[in-house]
């Protein structure tokens, strides 16, 4: 059996969440609830960085303290890090199950409470 990438991870976590889709956006994959609004991009290289990783939506403040805490783990993307946005390299090891939190704390920033309600608490 196929080793899972680390895009693999990024897809299944972002699929489970209800009503959200997948397509290319500016070269990338990436996520949108109904199809509209970006929750995920997952980034490979981007203009040459090296990093392999994903830019998401986050709650207001946690980008700054998690790049605080973790500055070699997380960082400002480029575009979308004005906007609070968070990066988070998957080439250190990561954590799936606390990118799946990450993840899921993207939805619910950019997701309308309808489809919120339908997380589990």
């Amino acid at each position: 059996m196929a080793r899972r990438t680390p895009l693999d991870h990024v897809r299944a976590i972002c699929m489970a969440l209800p009503e959200v889709t997948e397509r290319p956006s500016h070269g990338s994959p990436t996520w949108f609830v109904r199809g509209k609004k970006t929750i995920v991009t997952f980034v490979e290289d981007h203009h040459g960085d090296g990093i392999l990783g994903i830019w998401c939506a986050a709650p207001p403040g946690a980008q700054e303290v998690l790049i605080a805490e973790e500055p070699d783990r997380f960082f400002r993307p480029p575009y979308v890090g004005g906007r609070g946005w968070l990066g988070v390299r998957l080439d250190r090891g990561p954590d799936w199950d606390e990118l799946a939190a990450i993840i899921e704390d993207a939805y619910r920033v950019v997701a309308p409470k309808t489809l919120v309600a339908q997380l589990e608490p």
